[in-house]
Order: C-alpha cells, then structure tokens, then sequence
C-alpha cells in the first residue's frame, strides 16, 4: 500500500522544504527534510511564511472542478484532469491569453492521439 511518505520520497528532493499540518503522517521526514509545521487543532494556519494555504486552495479547486465542470471523470483518466487543473492553478495569473499561450508552446512538438487517450 503506498503511503504519503513513500510519494514525498519519490517525488520531492532530500534537504527540500516540507511546510505541513501536524498529521502524523508526516512525521520522521525531518531526517531528511526541512519540515515546518503549523497546528491546526490550535487554530494555528500561518506562521511566519509556513502555511498549507496553497495546496488547501488547489484540492478545494480541484475538487470543485470534478464535481461542477466535469461531467464525467472516468478513474482511468483521473490524471489528465489532475494535471489540467494543475496548469491552471500554476498559470492562474496569466490570463486566458497567457494560459492559451502556455499550452499552445507546451504542446509544440507532441500529438496525443485518440488511439493513444482511449488506450
């Protein structure tokens, strides 16, 4: 069974900093990880520059996406909406022109075909 650590292990550089609630899911990642937590049971959210406001306002985003916008979202192709709703919160300031930009230049060079998205 995967667990939180093991992905922050695969997917985020040692010596990295971790801002995080105090769930204990996260405990034992200071050996290798700048962890900087804040106490929501104490009604802790901000300290200093750590806070888990960010990724509390991309699930919320996300979430709102699959539920309102999305009319059918397939298990299979989960990723694709998570990584859709990814590069709109990263380009969130760009406007829909820089957002149109951004993935018209991403997309260069690279064809996704029905084939290929329906495997």
């Amino acid at each position: 069974m995967d667990t939180i650590q093991e992905h922050i292990y695969e997917w985020v550089e040692p010596g990295s900093a971790l801002f995080t609630d105090e769930h204990k899911s996260y405990s034992g990642l200071e050996k290798d990880f700048a962890v900087k937590q804040v106490n929501h049971s104490k009604g802790e959210y901000v300290s200093g520059i750590v806070h888990t406001n960010g990724i509390e306002n991309y699930w919320s985003l996300l979430k709102r996406s699959l539920k309102g916008t999305q009319i059918h979202v397939s298990p299979t192709h989960l990723d694709r909406y998570v990584t859709e709703r990814t590069f709109a919160y990263n380009h969130r300031d760009a406007g829909g022109l820089g957002r149109m930009r951004a993935a018209v230049a991403g997309a260069n060079g690279r064809r996704l075909t029905w084939g290929r998205l329906t495997a």
